[in-house]
């Protein structure tokens, strides 16, 4: 094998160990963990304010672009039934708070964005992709129950379909 190909393989290898999800993923049943970030309209939420709520929390890559935008309004489009089902949904990327105010606005999203700037959130997730220099958030899900505990698991999701699974599964969860 050429040294060049050495080279390649070696930072092949070395990007997808750095993109990789850490050792100590989240489990069902894990308790979820606590966060504070601010809203499209810069209003801070924290986890533990929602105990007694089941919460969807969906990571997304970017705003703006073709999946996330088909997975937000997705949920825009599920979010009369989610809440009907005593369900809270927040959407989580490393974008800013304006770049989801805009976000929000353009397609009508009814429940709120946060912003994870840092990605501290995501990491405690199990959901950044670190690309070396550039971060992101995977497109993963999380359905917390009442108690704080973590229902149910959704990994690398389909953004056209994704919020009638929830759905259905929040229905199951919850009888």
């Amino acid at each position: 094998m050429c040294h060049k190909s050495v080279k390649v393989i070696s930072f092949i290898v070395f990007f997808l160990i750095a993109s990789s999800s850490s050792l100590a993923a989240l489990k069902v049943g894990d308790r979820a963990p606590n966060f504070s970030l601010r809203d499209q309209n810069n209003l801070t939420h924290e986890l533990n304010d929602y105990k007694g709520n089941w919460v969807v929390l969906y990571f997304y890559p970017k705003d703006g672009t073709p999946g996330c935008t088909t997975q937000a309004c997705d949920f825009r489009d599920a979010v009369k039934r989610i809440i009907a089902s005593k369900s809270v949904v927040f959407g989580v990327s490393l974008d800013s708070v304006e770049s989801h105010k805009l976000f929000s606005d353009k397609n009508k999203l009814p429940f709120s964005l946060l912003s994870d700037e840092t990605g501290e959130v995501a990491k405690l997730y199990d959901s950044l992709r670190n690309f070396l220099v550039y971060k992101t958030a995977k497109r993963n899900t999380f359905i917390i129950d009442p108690t704080g505990l973590v229902a149910k698991i959704y990994l690398s999701v389909d953004p056209k379909t994704h919020s009638e699974m929830v759905l259905n599964d929040l229905g199951n969860l919850q009888n």
